[in-house]
């Protein structure tokens, strides 16, 4: 091979590392900003620019309440343990599901019943691993006193049934 056609294969359009660096940036910037330009176009075709289709739909979607007041009958007959469990309980506790003790399931419930009746009620009421809280829902905190009670007797536990507090005059 001779001394011209050697020289000839070494040269080529990029000579120093910051052309290089040109070349790289541009090979893979303007291929993506083309493409995320496109997707932009193809996705924006069809849609309305929002309050331009229904005005007062899209007023009231911005102007709506951020939390709301339940009233709740204060003198209603309170859910039995077993009513609150099969209500809200059973999704997870009949099957086990994410971890959930089974009712009746002496073995998983055993270390659980000796943390005792207020560990096992605060673990209800403000959740735990995979379980979310309980209280503050459909039922009251003490109607899921009673649900705590008659799934931990269930496993053999030995807890009284929570009294509702006299009314005080």
């Amino acid at each position: 091979m001779s001394e011209h056609s050697a020289a000839h294969h070494e040269s080529g359009p990029i000579r120093t590392p910051r052309q290089l660096l040109s070349a790289s940036l541009l090979g893979f910037v303007v291929p993506i900003i083309s493409i995320i330009g496109l997707a932009s176009y193809v996705a924006s075709g069809h849609k309305t620019s929002p309050g331009s289709s229904d005005m007062e739909r899209s007023t009231n979607a911005r102007i709506q309440k951020v939390g709301r007041v339940e009233v709740r009958d204060a003198n209603r007959p309170l859910s039995s343990g077993e009513q609150v469990y099969q209500a809200q309980c059973a999704g997870c506790h009949a099957s086990g599901a994410l971890g959930a003790p089974k009712l009746g399931d002496t073995q998983a419930w055993g270390p659980r019943i000796k943390t005792g009746y207020d560990s096992l009620l605060q673990s209800a009421l403000k959740g735990k691993n995979s379980m979310g809280a309980q209280g503050g829902g459909t039922f009251s905190d003490l109607e899921i006193a009673g649900a705590v009670v008659y799934l931990a007797n269930k496993a053999g536990g030995d807890f009284s049934v929570p009294k509702t507090p006299e009314a005080r005059q």
